[in-house]
């Protein structure tokens, strides 16, 4: 799991990503109600389902530059944006539309899919990190989605 304390954007006073102005840091991010990341599993080589806590804003759940995947490996590669060791979340190591696309499951606004243009490598480990998704009927949240509980990492296997 992601064990690094600083939140993307932390050191800059405002940020516009994905065409939202990010917080000035007059409020903690952290405080304000959103929803946080439980589990993350695998359900096809290049699939995986992404289950929140509360619903999520579909806008800012389905946005995949709201994502990052963190591989445990030396170089990001298929699926993965951001390599071991790095613990800054920025725009240009986000996912890309190009990348991959999520869909909600059902009507709950909790469950995600996400399907990449490319398989998952088994045996790999990758550390799902969302940021910036709002709850149900919310905007503005500016920080991380996911916490101490949060099973957001999973092991690539063969199907």
């Amino acid at each position: 799991m992601y064990s690094g304390q600083m939140m993307p954007y932390s050191d800059m006073s405002s940020q516009m990503y994905s065409g939202q102005m990010m917080p000035t840091g007059r409020q903690n991010p952290q405080m304000v109600p959103h929803p946080v990341l439980t589990v993350v599993r695998q359900t096809a080589p290049n699939q995986i389902e992404i289950t929140y806590d509360q619903p999520a804003d579909l806008k800012s759940a389905t946005n995949v530059r709201n994502y990052w995947i963190r591989i445990n490996l030396d170089s990001p590669s298929d699926i993965a944006t951001v390599e071991r060791g790095n613990m800054k979340l920025l725009p240009t190591n986000s996912l890309r539309p190009d990348m991959a696309r999520i869909t909600p499951v059902g009507n709950s606004k909790t469950r995600f899919l996400m399907t990449f243009n490319q398989n998952a490598t088994p045996g790999v480990q990758y550390t799902v990190l969302p940021c910036f998704v709002n709850l149900e009927g919310r905007t503005g949240f500016g920080g991380e989605n996911w916490g101490p509980e949060s099973r957001n990492t999973f092991t690539a296997r063969r199907f």
